[in-house]
């Protein structure tokens, strides 16, 4: 008697709907990265990442490439681009970084780091700062577009 209600149990549950769920990978992989950053800081972590770019930022000659339209978000990762290579990705592709990334899923290899930024005022440095998941890149074969 005990098995025919359990049984009859699991037949039923498994005919009953369930309700879809999702989860957004990205998001998670990539507060994972930070997470890592802060824990093994100074130090930074290396791998290969995937991650949504959806702004970039020029400043010294640098392209930045930011998986949150705020670059300041505490969840985004920041893919610093050595000018050495603007000249030779738009020679190869038709299409400054800064441009040619954005709305693409990118995957990179290098070291994911922890990096302090100052903030200025008046062209000064303050005391004030936040922190920035950085990878660089000095190398093409260190970014590729997945889509």
């Amino acid at each position: 008697m005990k098995y025919l209600i359990l049984i009859s149990i699991l037949v039923l549950s498994g005919c009953s709907s369930t309700s879809k769920v999702t989860s957004n990978t990205d998001i998670a992989s990539i507060m994972n990265v930070i997470a890592l950053t802060e824990d093994n800081a100074p130090d930074g972590i290396k791998g290969t990442f995937q991650l949504p770019i959806k702004a970039s930022g020029n400043q010294r000659g640098i392209i930045y490439l930011n998986t949150e339209t705020d670059y300041r978000d505490r969840r985004n990762i920041t893919v610093a681009i050595h000018p050495k290579l603007i000249d030779a990705f738009t020679k190869k592709y038709g299409e400054s970084p800064d441009s040619y990334f954005i709305n693409k899923t990118i995957e990179v290899t290098g070291e994911a780091k922890r990096m302090k930024i100052s903030i200025f005022s008046n062209g000064k440095i303050t005391k004030k700062y936040y922190f920035q998941t950085h990878v660089r890149v000095a190398s093409l074969n260190q970014i590729k577009v997945l889509s």
